[in-house]
């Protein structure tokens, strides 16, 4: 992805109208990149990190309402309804929205005019918002204990959920007994997979690319009894 050694993929920097040129390809990442580096409001890790988080998310989990919890810009739910416009919308939940998320819903907006309205920003805590079972819920470095208040509610709901942790304290998370195994961080996001699993989800673990995060375990759930829809169901994007 990137196009030489001096370009870092972490870099907390804006992408700026000087990043064009790096994104020249016909690809949707490069499209909706080149979008976001004319907002100019966008870091280029938050580009990066959001889409991986997207796309692979999406290969797992098609339709349903999104909702991006810890948003910042919410830049995870609009890639998500652009790699899959069979969802309706999608809600993007911070205690706070910057000011230049209104950026990035503008011009987002004005190159796909298909997205208009279906984004809705929420400034509040996470846990005021009622998820559905329909529901794929993602955050992308939800820090510390922010990452099990979202495995939470998405277990409560028996909503899809996909959360990329950071920031793990192990003087407060729950290493599961697993500290003489494995570093605490490791032995956190291990714990929490066991617990999804023990909740009846079925779980998947992936990486995204370390050049972007050193964070960059995602983990994945899925309710069991959503696995078998009932006899008529159409599973969209099969």
């Amino acid at each position: 992805m990137a196009d030489g050694p001096q370009y870092s993929l972490s870099s907390r920097k804006k992408l700026t109208a000087r990043d064009l040129g790096r994104f020249p390809d016909a690809t949707l990442f490069h499209h909706a990149a080149r979008v976001l580096c004319a907002a100019e409001c966008v870091p280029r890790k938050e580009l990066y990190e959001s889409w991986e988080v997207a796309r692979r998310t999406r290969r797992r989990f098609r339709g349903g309402r999104v909702v991006d919890l810890a948003c910042g810009h919410g830049l995870v739910a609009w890639m998500m309804l652009l790699l899959d416009d069979t969802s309706p919308g999608a809600l993007a939940v911070d205690v706070r929205v910057p000011e230049s998320a209104r950026k990035v819903e503008a011009a987002l907006v004005a190159e796909w005019p298909r997205l208009l309205g279906r984004v809705r920003y929420v400034e509040g805590k996470l846990g005021t918002i009622a998820l559905e079972a329909g529901d794929v819920v993602v955050s992308a470095h939800a820090c510390g204990g922010l990452t099990d208040e979202v495995l939470s509610l998405a277990i409560a709901a028996r909503a899809r959920v996909a959360v990329l942790p950071c920031c793990q304290a192990e003087g407060k998370g729950d290493l599961g007994g697993l500290s003489g195994w494995m570093d605490g961080a490791l032995a956190i996001d291990a714990t929490r997979a066991a617990r999804l699993l023990a909740s009846g989800f079925d779980v998947h673990t992936q990486t995204i690319p370390e050049e972007i995060t050193p964070k960059n375990r995602l983990l994945l759930g899925e309710a069991r009894e959503r696995l078998a829809p009932a006899q008529g169901d159409v599973l969209q994007g099969t």
